[in-house]
């Protein structure tokens, strides 16, 4: 397999998630609080978020495993350039993160929507926005790293 086609993979995937959080973080939820009263912006925000989840599932997945397939063919973990240590360790903390958010706060936050228990919904919803927001740093910090790293 060439390292163009994992790379590409790689890229579509990080594009994906870090754009993907920015989109919900800085428009999709701020629309909806604009415009939607709470039960509704809820609903709208779980079946959003479920729906993305789905994707970023995905992407977190190919993430890793193109990530490795690229060390692999360029001769292992051996000597890797700090770059790529970098961004690995930050990757981890991120997919930490959003298995956090994804297997504890949105799964309590469906929950609540589905209960009408629209304060503790919006609680939850609230952390997920936070965990969201240290997560969209940190892909921003990775792009950086990726590309202005190069120079080092």
């Amino acid at each position: 397999m060439s390292y163009a086609i994992p790379l590409f993979i790689h890229l579509l995937c990080a594009a994906f998630w870090v754009g993907g959080m920015a989109t919900m973080h800085f428009a999709v939820r701020p629309s909806a609080v604009a415009t939607l009263e709470p039960s509704l912006r809820l609903r709208m925000m779980a079946a959003t978020l479920r729906r993305f989840f789905v994707g970023v599932d995905a992407s977190v997945t190919l993430l890793f495993v193109t990530g490795v397939a690229m060390i692999l063919s360029t001769g292992g973990f051996r000597g890797l350039h700090w770059r790529i240590e970098a961004m690995m360790s930050i990757a981890i903390v991120m997919a930490a993160i959003y298995v956090y958010i994804r297997a504890s706060v949105f799964k309590a936050m469906r929950r609540a929507v589905e209960e009408s228990a629209w304060p503790v919904a919006a609680a939850r919803l609230n952390t997920v926005r936070k965990l969201v927001m240290v997560n969209l740093v940190l892909g921003v910090i990775v792009f950086g790293v990726a590309t202005i790293g190069r120079a080092g």
